[in-house]
This record gives C-alpha cells, structure tokens and sequence, in this order.
C-alpha cells in the first residue's frame, strides 16, 4: 500500500530532511508541499539538494490543502501547528515536528512557551525507556505524534535507562551539549551567521531557561523519576548538523560498576537505531551525520561517584525528521526501519 504525503514547512531544514528521508521511504508518496514566505515557488528553489521533487511547487499550508493525505508531516514553527491540526481529520496521521503537541503540562508550557496549550499527542521516541516497557508500544495505531525536540530526545535516552534501573539519583542531573545551528531553524538570525559561529563556541540559554528542559524532566518521569533536576546548557558550535551531549548523574551508592553498565545495555539490547558503544568507546558528532541512529558511550568517574554518558546524534534526522519517520512506520504497522538510514556519512 501507498500512503499519501503533505509535508508542511517544506522550505525550512526541518522540512527538508523530512522531504529527504521520504524520497526513499518505499511506502510514503510525497504528494503536497507547503510553506509561507515562500508559497508559489518551486520546491527545488528553496531546496536545490533535493532534485527528486521538481515536479512539486510550494503551496500555502492550510487545513485544505493538508487535507485529503494519509500523512501530514507539520514542520511549522512552536505555537502555529496547533490550530492546523485541529482542523484535520482525525482518521489522518499526523505527525507534528515542532514542539506544540510535546508537554502534558500547561504550566510548563506556559512557563516555558506562552500561548494556548494543544495538549500532549504519543511523544516520538520508540527507544525511550519507560517504568513498564518503552515508548514504542504508545505509536502503535496513534493517530496524533509529537516528534520530539532534538536536545532533549538525546539527553532523555541518555538519562532514563539509570533511572528506570535506580542506579543513577534524578537530582542533581547535568547536561552540557555542543549542538549544530541547524536546529535553530533556517529563519535568519544574526547569533547564526557564519561570521559569529566560525572559530567560536556559544552557550545560550543558559541559567535553566532552555525550552526543552520540561521535556526532558517529563521523558525521565516516564522512566520513573519522581521529581528531577537538571542543569542544561547547550552550546552553538561551528558545525552545520549534530548534537554531541555530555550528561552525568550521581551513582545511587553502593550500586557497582556493571550494574551501572548493565542498565544502558538493557535497554538498548537489540535497538537498531540507538546503540551503546563499547567499553571506553565514546561518540563523535560525525559518526552519525545523517543517519537516524544515536551512539552511547557510558562511563563511570569514580572520584566524584558521577555516571557520564556521552550521545551523539544527527539533530536534523534522529533528532527531529528521522524520529519523525520512525514513529509513523510503527503508527502504521510498518517496518520501523522502512526507509530510514542506519549509516552515516563520511568523511
């Protein structure tokens, strides 16, 4: 079976790398392109690396011309794909990229977004541990998905399977994550400009202030986390794509060293797409550029009685389209690897 395809934000890298990805998934027809500012150009003008699609001119998104699909991919910016997907059929999947449909709280979301909250669709991490099983079984025939924010899918599967096994303390958690400009959108800003990133490293947000930190807390309650903390600060490096995230917990005591290792590799035993490395093997960001695969190094700093888990990640394809993909081949009862690259690019 063939499933239709509308793919709103199509202009921007968000929409793009979906529009990628679908270019080779064997069961999803991309019929229907939308943008805003660039409404009535074609495709290939705003994304010229994707020459497969010349057939496809951009056009306004709406309810009326999402409609009509079996799958609507909604790249649109925080706080705008709420009232789209409204007004779509509830029989459609829709599979929303930006971060409206992610928090149960609408406290967080107001503390940390503002506007109207939607309410929480099935949250688009398969691999992420939870108390009883993992994410994956609640995409099974969802009709609504909240793909996830790439920070905080990352740092969520690098925290939750110590939580869930109580070996690691859900206080006191901390994250530090060089991550690509990529993931701030394609809108111009001038922290982004290449003259401002080249031969500099840019921590924003920071203070406890970026927006995926009642993301991430939410993932870890899930994983069995009463009340966490986590101190979380990204830094713009100068690379296009990827994150690379460093996060440490203290050790539960008297918990030893292969506990803690043997937790990480039960929950990830068997995963294609997030996989732990080997004993003092660590990550690198261009391990997995553009692949929908995330590394795991884990280690154990004795001295200070911290666990450090070290997890790279292509942000634009684990991290938001690939995630994007993955949940909706399970939605549909696919392969969940359809169409979806295990390998990375390199050099």
């Amino acid at each position: 079976m063939t499933y239709s395809v509308a793919v709103s934000g199509a202009s921007g890298y968000a929409g793009g790398e979906l529009l990628r990805l679908l270019a080779d998934h064997p069961e999803f027809e991309v019929r229907t392109v939308t943008a805003h500012s660039s409404a009535g150009q074609p495709l290939v003008s705003v994304q010229p690396h994707l020459r497969s699609y010349t057939h496809l001119t951009l056009k306004e998104t709406s309810a009326e011309t999402l409609g009509g699909h079996d799958l609507v991919f909604l790249a649109l910016p925080h706080g705008t794909s709420g009232a789209v997907a409204a007004d779509l059929s509830p029989d459609t999947l829709v599979i929303d990229c930006g971060a409206d449909h992610r928090l149960e709280s609408s406290a967080d979301w107001a503390a940390f977004y503002g506007g109207e909250h939607h309410g929480a669709w099935s949250y688009g991490v398969p691999e992420l541990p939870r108390l009883s099983g993992t994410q994956r079984e609640r995409l099974t025939g969802a009709r609504r998905i909240a793909a996830p924010g790439c920070n905080a899918s990352t740092v969520a599967l690098s925290l939750a399977p110590g939580i869930r096994a109580g070996v690691i303390e859900d206080r006191d958690l901390v994250s530090v994550l060089a991550v690509g400009p990529s993931g701030a959108g394609k809108s111009p800003k001038v922290n982004l400009l290449a003259s401002e990133l080249l031969g500099s490293a840019n921590p924003y947000a920071v203070g406890g202030g970026h927006r995926h930190i009642p993301e991430i807390q939410q993932a870890l309650r899930w994983a069995g986390a009463a009340d966490p903390t986590i101190s979380f600060t990204p830094v713009l490096v100068p690379m296009s794509r990827g994150i690379l995230a460093t996060s440490t917990a203290r050790i539960v005591p008297g918990t030893d060293a292969a506990a803690v290792r043997a937790a990480w590799e039960d929950a990830y035993a068997g995963e294609r797409f997030v996989q732990l490395l080997p004993e003092g093997v660590f990550p690198r960001t261009s391990d997995v550029l553009g692949a929908n695969t995330a590394l795991i190094g884990v280690a154990i700093d004795e001295a200070a009685g911290r666990l450090v888990v070290v997890a790279a990640v292509d942000n634009l394809v684990k991290g938001t389209a690939g995630a994007a993909i993955q949940s909706a081949n399970i939605a549909l009862g696919l392969a969940e690897y359809t169409g979806l690259p295990m390998n990375g690019v390199a050099p």
